[in-house]
């Protein structure tokens, strides 16, 4: 009626355009992913074969890396020291030459030093008992005075070691050395020896054995005088400036190199790893795993998208945006990145159990793991980003051909 007020009618929602990503759609992709990963199960286990073999591939070869690493620095990372004296022009730990025998005095003479240890390392010739030699690495250490001693014992005791001629073992050596554990004899440098106690996964990168006593029997089984040493661990009293320490000790002992425990250990490792053949092979595997691992995996995700290009092209007659095409292709990478890691990790991880006790050291940490999961995440990303440019291209309207 003329005169009244009239209500304009309320519009209807606007219906969403053709292909737009709604909750529902969004919802609807993850389905769909699922459902296309897993009908075609031939696809997925050769997609999961090539994830996990790339995955295994990478985490064995940075494992071996880890793995080599720890070696190399073992006995380092188990001694305590603020500095360490070492020979002039020393490449590594197991790299031996002695001191003179006068520095020991010299470093304790000096403000700021609190304490000193020695160690004697120096590589012996092992005669077994059943006849044959084997070369090894002796390290004698300073336990008499409280030094360092040897670590992972698994039988025997660090005491036994400040008998004469007593020494220490890896149990995985015993075979290469040709004795059955403790109680055993040898001679080393043609003198007799005896095994009083075994350690568990100490091993040089070099492969050959560690040898530990004390050392004095050191000394006498190399034929250094009774001051004489490879190394003195130099330990700073309180409140001491390690810089202006080192600086006096340098100037005190210009023939021989003043180090932190840090730069030590770094010229050690770079040393093996870059300036060696090992080093270079290990890295170099590590690198062509990645670049191995990245192939198969792109390869076995492009064909398992190319295989349904039917679908979705599909989907594109029926409307579905490219968008949610590339959602759904996304989805199936992460699943599958998912998946392979699982088992792949699993696997892994019971070949590092299996091989623990053998001289084959691979290393998995929780760094290491984290950066396996990202990168095969990432390998499989990058896959379904290779194929979505293949699906991109679809017409539409080729469905309608077959």
């Amino acid at each position: 009626m003329a005169g009244q007020g009239t209500t304009a009618p309320q519009s209807a929602p606007a219906a969403p355009a053709v292909g737009e990503l709604t909750p529902k759609t969004i919802k609807m992709a993850p389905k769909l992913a699922y459902r296309n990963l897993f009908h075609d199960r031939l696809s997925l286990i050769v997609t999961l074969v090539g994830i996990v073999f790339s995955l295994i591939l990478v985490a064995v070869q940075c494992g071996l890396y880890i793995g080599s690493e720890q070696k190399i620095a073992t006995v380092i990372d188990k001694t305590p020291a603020d500095l360490w004296v070492v020979p002039f022009g020393t490449k590594s730990f197991d790299d031996p030459s002695l001191l003179t025998g006068r520095e020991k005095y010299t470093v304790l003479s000096t403000p700021g030093v609190e304490s000193v240890q020695e160690m004697i390392v120096s590589f012996a010739s092992w005669r077994k008992p059943g006849g044959g030699k084997k070369a090894f690495i002796l390290v004698g250490l300073d336990t008499a005075r409280s030094g360092v001693e040897p670590w992972n014992l698994i039988d025997g005791s660090a005491a036994e070691l400040k008998t004469p001629n007593s020494l220490a073992v890896d149990k995985s050596y015993l075979k290469d050395l040709g004795i059955d554990g403790i109680g055993a004899y040898a001679e080393v440098n043609q003198q007799r020896v005896k095994v009083t106690a075994l350690t568990g996964a100490i091993r040089s990168f070099t492969t050959l054995p560690f040898g530990f006593t004390n050392i004095d029997t050191a000394r006498k089984l190399i034929g250094a005088s009774p001051e004489q040493a490879t190394y003195q661990l130099v330990t700073l009293a309180p409140g001491a400036n390690i810089e202006e320490v080192r600086a006096a000790l340098a100037e005190r002992m210009p023939d021989n190199e003043v180090l932190t425990h840090a730069e030590f250990r770094d010229r050690s490792l770079h040393y093996w790893m870059f300036n060696t053949a090992a080093g270079a092979a290990l890295i170099a595997g590590a690198a062509l795993g990645v670049i191995v691992g990245v192939v198969i995996v792109a390869q076995t995700l492009y064909s398992s998208t190319k295989d349904h290009l039917n679908e979705f092209a599909t989907l594109r007659a029926l409307g579905a945006s490219a968008s949610y095409i590339h959602a759904v292709i996304l989805i199936q990478a992460v699943l599958s990145a998912v998946i392979g890691y699982i088992i792949g990790f699993t696997l892994t991880m019971l070949l590092i159990n299996a091989t623990k006790n053998s001289t084959l050291t691979i290393v998995m940490t929780p760094r290491l793991a984290i950066g396996l999961f990202l990168l095969t995440l990432g390998m499989c990303i990058f896959a379904a980003i290779s194929a979505i440019f293949k699906v991109t291209r679809i017409d539409p309207a080729g469905v309608f051909n077959r």
